[in-house]
């Protein structure tokens, strides 16, 4: 199981990689969509942290794409957005798990539970 963390902030990706491996979870770190789109090797096991806000290919966007998979991993969508930007978000996909950074690593580990 791996934990695919893709964030285009490298100080929010090596803060969560470094809380994840104190909870002895794996990660692999992506810095946008389309090099996790392009190079991860997907499980059904794995989970994906998503930022909602980045650049270029949106974390929406890459959520709808695992979503198509045949089995695809479990998604934390994370967001520095307002309440109102998330409340959107829940209407597109309302199954997705979404925390507002900053990022506490309980609330990660609740999260992933």
């Amino acid at each position: 199981m791996v934990v695919h963390i893709i964030e285009d902030d490298v100080a929010v990706a090596d803060a969560l990689a470094l809380a994840l491996e104190g909870l002895d979870r794996p990660s692999r770190v992506y810095p946008d969509g389309e090099s996790f789109i392009s190079g991860a090797e997907i499980s059904a096991g794995d989970w994906v942290i998503v930022d909602l806000g980045l650049p270029g290919m949106s974390g929406t966007e890459i959520v709808r794409i695992l979503e198509r998979m045949p089995r695809p991993p479990k998604v934390l969508a994370i967001s520095g957005k307002s309440q109102a930007k998330l409340t959107q978000h829940l209407k597109e996909i309302p199954e997705l798990k979404i925390l507002r950074k900053p990022l506490s690593i309980e609330a990660i580990a609740a999260a992933m539970e």
